[in-house]
């Protein structure tokens, strides 16, 4: 057995116990874990779930993708894929990680300890995503400080990094020109005309390296406490965002030409439903929206009470999560339309996908406008807010998962712990503050979590539902809440959802290559590494099961049938029903 194990061993039955009398609740003066919290207030576990599936993606992302794959029509196979592919995976992680109060490592032991690796697998891809998901946010931080003059530095290209054919917005340009904003953003805050692209990345941008250090701070005070520091936090982090969306919109949709680009946004392409690109895309859009399979809806819910409603909390914070990313799409496209309107373009020729969208397009709107200054503070206030909480979540599942595998070493010591983990993940993000740090960005994007992820969460998802078994999760349901989950749900989660999954994960393979399409031709080497990135995470999964099978004793089938029956479900159920009752709906 691992130290972990043994840890684990010491610290009960994945501190269920914490909820017990006092008089049976493990101390921690006696060797034992800390007790596990839990949140302070409902509603701020709902504000957690909200702010860490809403993030920078439902701004930049699902505009962009709505409108290439139908417009209004797009709202069909993106409601579909949420219903039998995300809702239903949505639900169980919020269910798994409230009965059995774990995060994605010690889980394991309850439903299928041969597939421990696979909480190793969501971890490593959580320093991946830290380690440049912060970078973006410290850029929005980097615009901010920017804002904070009586003049965007953006609008005009009268600046020691403009270049000849730089072309203020009013003016007609020439075929080879670039907006301000563009040149603002390449060659002022990320600087990358000083680097070769991967070959050479170039020094750190020291400037720039200081607002990603910024970001880990805020990071950290927010995490240092556990859910005590991170209830707090959400009531910023998740609620700003909505009130910045607002005033955006109300200011968007009075703008000249704006109608347009809202009629742009909705007009139904009905043809494309044909194309099975789109429903890929819905799926992916869904997927990656909502964020099951990052250990965060696990790490988050393992601090609720036993029988809180995680049914209707999974109901209710999806809705919101894709409502914001159409909300988000008004809030875009009427300031796209402007655009075009000031320009004498179509609205087509305006926008860009991904950053280029909410780092040079949108800031350039903004500098046309009355009180652009105002515009611009408070939109990279929105981003910040909108990238900090699903940091947060990411970093958390890690945290909590390591914590519940090493509550002696680990849980005791938490501070400690995450300001030495957030600390290699700085020094390990500092090469995507360099000249070409932008290149590693779009790399680890792909390749680092990107890819992995989906075959990761298909592992998961087929542990709980085939091996586990759906009528044993199913119990595990009613024993929380008082009933069963209805057939809609046993079969999503026995069929519908692993075939989701499985299914963008080989489109995702086959088309990987359109994910680092630009200007920019990554060299043959860097595809290699991406490969190395992806590989690690994957091979948690059948190296933890070799592990597992050797230190098992026993013959061969006596090992696989010892290392995929869970170890102590039994005891975790006894002791959360007869503790905590059922049928209670909180």
């Amino acid at each position: 057995m691992s130290d972990g194990e043994d840890e684990d061993e010491v610290g009960g039955v994945c501190e269920a116990e914490a909820e017990l009398e006092p008089a049976l609740a493990i101390s921690p003066a006696k060797g034992g874990p800390p007790p596990r919290e839990t949140w302070a207030k409902k509603v701020e576990f709902l504000l957690a779930v909200i702010g860490f599936a809403v993030d920078l993606g439902n701004v930049w992302r699902f505009p962009y993708i709505c409108y290439q794959n139908g417009g209004g029509a797009f709202l069909i196979p993106y409601c579909i894929m949420l219903i039998f592919g995300g809702l239903p995976l949505f639900y169980m992680e919020l269910a798994l990680g409230q009965f059995h109060r774990c995060g994605c490592l010690t889980i394991w032991k309850r439903i299928c300890p041969a597939l421990k690796g696979v909480g190793y697998a969501i971890c490593l891809m959580d320093v991946y995503m830290g380690m440049y998901y912060n970078t973006i946010i410290g850029w929005a931080v980097y615009y901010l400080f920017a804002s904070f003059r009586s003049e965007l530095p953006w609008t005009s290209c009268n600046n020691p990094w403009n270049t000849l054919n730089c072309t203020p917005i009013f003016e007609t340009g020439h075929n080879n020109s670039v907006s301000p904003a563009k040149e603002f953003f390449e060659r002022s805050v990320l600087e990358q005309n000083k680097s070769d692209g991967l070959d050479r990345l170039g020094p750190i941008k020291w400037s720039l390296a200081l607002c990603v250090l910024a970001v880990f701070l805020l990071v950290y005070f927010s995490l240092w406490k556990g859910v005590r520091s991170t209830g707090k936090a959400v009531w910023v982090t998740a609620l700003a965002p909505y009130v910045v969306l607002v005033i955006l919109l109300f200011r968007g949709i009075s703008l000249p030409g704006a109608s347009e680009g809202i009629k742009y946004y909705l007009t139904p392409q009905w043809h494309k439903l044909k194309y099975s690109k789109v429903w890929i895309d819905a799926a992916s859009q869904i997927f990656f929206s909502l964020g099951p399979g990052f250990g965060t809806l696990l790490a988050l819910s393992s601090y609720n009470k036993f029988n809180n409603n995680c049914y209707r909390d999974a109901i209710v914070t999806s809705s919101i999560n894709c409502l914001t990313s159409f909300l988000a799409g008004f809030v875009i496209f009427s300031v796209l339309g402007y655009m075009a309107h000031v320009q004498k373009k179509s609205v087509d020729q305006v926008g860009l996908e991904g950053p280029g969208l909410v780092f040079i397009v949108y800031p350039e709107a903004i500098a046309t406008m009355t009180g652009s200054v105002f515009w611009a503070i408070i939109f990279f206030l929105m981003l910040i807010t909108l990238g900090l909480d699903s940091t947060f979540g990411g970093l958390e599942a890690m945290i909590t998962a390591l914590c519940d595998e090493y509550p002696r070493t680990l849980g005791r010591n938490r501070e400690i712990f995450v300001a030495v983990l957030l600390v290699l993940i700085y020094f390990c993000a500092l090469p995507t503050t360099t000249y070409g740090g932008v290149y590693l960005v779009n790399l680890l994007n792909v390749y680092g979590p990107g890819l992995a992820i989906l075959f990761v969460v298909f592992v998961e998802a087929a542990g709980v539902c085939w091996i586990y078994g759906v009528n044993r999760f199913s119990s595990d349901i009613e024993n929380m809440l008082g009933h069963r989950p209805g057939l809609f749900w046993r079969i999503c989660w026995a069929y519908i959802s692993p075939i989701f999954l499985l299914v963008i994960f080989v489109f995702s393979l086959m088309g990987y290559e359109e994910m680092l399409a630009g200007d920019y031709v990554y060299p043959p080497w860097s595809i290699s590494l991406g490969w190395v990135l992806t590989a690690s995470s994957l091979t948690c999964i059948p190296a933890y099961i070799i592990y597992k099978f050797l230190i098992t004793p026993g013959s061969f089938t006596k090992r696989l049938s010892i290392i995929m029956k869970p170890e102590d479900v039994s005891e975790t159920t006894a002791i959360n029903a007869v503790y905590h009752g059922t049928g209670t709906h909180v």
